[in-house]
């Protein structure tokens, strides 16, 4: 009984931090839930990551599902991005498997930290009009090109794949702060079940009780958050995004310290 609830406590909270990190910012469970699950459940690092990209899914789903209610979703140009990311994650991971071990695995916390900074000093205030009028040609040509940076730098390193998206498709594409992170779940949504099938897949079912809850708090707080960034003012919804990304690093950091 004591276990369960161990197990009910550590992935309620990690859930928070991963649903409202993917809710207010796109950003993957998998930075928030792996690390929890692997020092306070004392979990494999793989079944770890195969739980929380399998919490992704419905989180992303859910959230992708808010924003294009509020039409705050790109869905021509995301599918095209989807595409090429899942490509590219693959010769990243196989030209990863050729070269020595580097030790990278920080990037995505840091990134994570200064992303949220950059949203609270310096706000996107990109509005829809602007974005639309980039020629449809070029924004399709600039997805293809994006994507393959994204998804080269996610299979090489293993990590940073929603705030890869969120930065480039912020700063890169154009886009205003609704529509990129619309955007950045609706991809997200279909990269995480790509690899939560293979994880299972090759590693085998997980702890069920551990992956059922991190699944519930996950998109429970991904949609708390989502419905309140497609309401929230855009020099308001940066803040809060740009706070929610930097706790989450530090949370993260320390984790990973306890570790």
């Amino acid at each position: 009984m004591l276990e369960l609830l161990l197990k009910f406590t550590v992935c309620f909270i990690a859930g928070i931090g991963a649903g409202l990190g993917t809710g207010f910012a796109g950003m993957s469970a998998a930075a928030v839930i792996s690390p929890m699950l692997i020092t306070f459940l004392h979990m494999e690092p793989y079944m770890a990551v195969g739980i929380a990209l399998a919490s992704d899914v419905l989180a992303s789903a859910v959230s992708a599902y808010t924003y294009h209610k509020n039409k705050n979703l790109d869905v021509k140009n995301g599918l095209v991005m989807m595409a090429t990311v899942l490509v590219f994650t693959l010769v990243g991971s196989w030209i990863a498997s050729l070269v020595p071990q580097s030790t990278m695995g920080s990037f995505s916390v840091f990134m994570t930290m200064l992303l949220g900074i950059k949203f609270i000093v310096k706000p996107v205030m990109t509005t829809k009009e602007a974005m639309e009028a980039v020629a449809p040609k070029k924004r399709v040509i600039q997805s293809v090109l994006c994507g393959m940076v994204i998804g080269f730098i996610c299979g090489f390193i293993g990590a940073g794949g929603g705030m890869m998206m969120l930065l480039i498709l912020t700063t890169v594409l154009g886009y205003e702060l609704k529509t990129a992170v619309g955007t950045s779940v609706f991809i997200m949504a279909f990269t995480a079940f790509t690899g939560a099938v293979s994880h299972f897949a090759i590693g085998g079912m997980p702890d069920l009780w551990s992956l059922i809850f991190c699944v519930g708090s996950t998109l429970l707080w991904a949609r708390v958050a989502a419905r309140f960034a497609n309401k929230a003012e855009p020099r308001i919804l940066n803040r809060a995004t740009g706070a929610v990304l930097v706790i989450l690093g530090v949370v993260i950091i320390g984790v990973n310290y306890l570790t």
